[in-house]
This record gives structure tokens, sequence and C-alpha cells, in this order.
């Protein structure tokens, strides 16, 4: 292999196109992955609590919210990844930054969880 051949990186669709930034932007890129990742982590977190605590909640609506923490928490990566793809192609190829993805699914999620939890409360 010449010196001049950069390594093959993964994703090739990302680093594969445009050229070498910044390594700021790419770094500052991918803590904000990193903050996805633990804001999964502490959904899951969340989901496994209302499920293995023993909470004044009505059983099916804890059961419910907890479900759909654990969902979220695992779909969070992926959407943490499919935003840190498209953040890091456009900073390669000199485009501005697109807009967020992925933040109505988390704040819908979260909100409707909330709720649920709220009613069992209530209900109980």
């Amino acid at each position: 292999m010449s010196s001049d051949r950069a390594p093959r990186r993964f994703p090739a669709w990302v680093y594969g196109t445009g050229q070498e930034p910044d390594a700021r932007f790419s770094m500052a890129n991918e803590r904000t992955f990193l903050a996805w990742v633990r804001t999964a982590l502490a959904l899951l977190a969340g989901g496994v609590a209302l499920e293995a605590l023993e909470l004044p909640v009505q059983e099916d609506l804890r059961f419910a919210a907890a479900l759909l923490l654990v969902t979220l928490g695992a779909l969070t990566p992926l959407m943490a990844w499919w935003a840190w793809a498209r953040a890091e192609r456009a900073v390669r190829e000199g485009r501005p930054l697109p807009a967020p993805a992925g933040f109505a699914v988390l704040v819908v999620g979260v909100c409707v969880a909330g709720a649920l939890v709220l009613v069992g409360m209530l209900v109980r």
C-alpha cells in the first residue's frame, strides 16, 4: 500500500465523500453521537426501573410506559448513528448541517411515557 492512500474507514458512504474536515468538527459530531448514546442508556434504565421497582402506578400503564421507554432506548442509538453520518457527510462536503432527525420521535415518546406514568399514579 502506498503512503498516499488513506486507510479504509467505515462506513465508506460517509468517509468516501468530500474532503477531510478539521478534526474539531468531527470530534464535536462524535461527542453529540455519544450524548445520544447516553440518552439511550437513560431511557433503557428508566424503562427497566419502572418494571423492576414496585411503584405506586397502575400495572398496565406502568408496563406500557416501560415498554415505550425501552423501545425508545433501543431505537435511539440507531437514530444517533444516522444523525452522526448525515452531519459528518455534510461537514466533509462543505454543506450546511442537516436538520436534526429523530427529535420528534424522542420527544413524543418520552411525553407519552410520562403521561402514562402520571395517569397510572392518579388512577391507582
